[in-house]
């Protein structure tokens, strides 16, 4: 299992290609005033919104041309353990919405649509929202949920917190998925985006369980 893991990060270069994940000073996260109630949120990096804006561009220009290129966006957040990537998170963005011709709203006009913005947005029921809700005060109460309170206190030495400090650099990895790609598994040929997330997931909840934040997919104690 190890060795699958470490050459799906070589082959996808995801130590090497990932950017920080959250703005920070030292290891305590910058926060911005977001809406009419004026509710803290946790600021993106800029290398992170445009590594994003970047990999969803080449999605949304194959959904223009028609050419299929392009399944969706796979990606990671994660720590750094020398040069081993340890994953906090692993999960994907589709090209097509629901009716499954359409183009999805997560990831529509990318470059100016942050309330989404492939899954990492500002918005509840986004990741970058809800975590907020989780880290920051101030949110409706029932706007914290079980979920990102897991991920918040994975994150962070101190929450709630107007100053959230982050216990470890984190950083964010997403790559734009090619139709025809191979996986993990090599030997099982071509992969499609949903079959990937659910390898990467299999994979990393057996090698770094007590690190591993997904709830869906993973290898049950």
């Amino acid at each position: 299992m190890g060795n699958l893991w470490d050459k799906f990060c070589a082959d996808y270069q995801i130590f090497e290609s990932s950017v920080p994940l959250l703005e920070t000073s030292g290891q305590v996260v910058k926060t911005a005033a977001f809406g009419s109630n004026q509710r803290l949120l946790l600021r993106r990096s800029s290398q992170m919104d445009s590594l994003v804006i970047k990999e969803v561009n080449k999605v949304l220009l194959d959904f223009q041309c028609g050419t299929n290129e392009y399944e969706g966006l796979i990606y990671m957040m994660f720590w750094r353990s020398e040069q081993q990537v340890i994953p906090l998170y692993i999960g994907k963005s589709e090209k097509y919405g629901k009716q499954g011709t359409n183009l999805s709203a997560n990831i529509a006009q990318v470059t100016f649509n942050k309330g989404k913005f492939c899954r990492w947005g500002d918005n509840y029921a986004y990741h970058i929202g809800d975590l907020s809700a989780a880290t920051c005060p101030d949110h409706p109460i029932e706007k914290a949920s079980p979920k990102y309170k897991r991920w918040a206190k994975r994150l962070f030495e101190n929450v709630p917190s107007t100053q959230p400090i982050l216990k470890q650099p984190t950083y964010f990895w997403i790559h734009a998925w090619r139709t025809g790609s191979t996986g993990a598994w090599k030997e099982l040929g071509a992969t499609r985006l949903t079959s990937l997330e659910y390898q990467l997931i299999a994979i990393a909840s057996q090698l770094f369980p007590d690190s591993l934040l997904n709830e869906e997919g993973v290898n049950r104690k």
